[in-house]
């Protein structure tokens, strides 16, 4: 004899529903379906706007701006570098 711990008849053996389990939700779908989203939307837009909320009170006065940007005399050189450094790469991954 083999143990089930659940008999329903709502379900099979594989555990899948009924017929008779989706006649009987389906007056229920839309209504359910309608409140998940109403309720998934509420907590969102709380989410939303708490985040803003906080994020708009944050100031940046503790941040120092540079007055100018600072420039690299050997901007090229970086670049050449770089690239001989991806052609290596490439050379070994082959």
């Amino acid at each position: 004899m083999v143990y089930r711990p659940f008999q329903s008849t709502y379900y099979d053996a594989q555990m899948r529903a009924s017929p008779a389990l989706l006649r009987a939700r389906a007056p229920y779908l839309i209504k359910n379906t309608i409140t998940g989203t109403a309720i998934f939307a509420t907590a969102i837009g709380i989410f939303d706007a708490y985040t803003i909320h906080v994020i708009s009170q944050d100031e940046f006065d503790d941040v120092i701006v540079p007055d100018k940007p600072i420039h690299r005399t050997d901007a090229q050189s970086v670049v050449e570098r770089a690239r001989q450094a991806s052609d290596a790469r490439k050379h070994q991954e082959s």
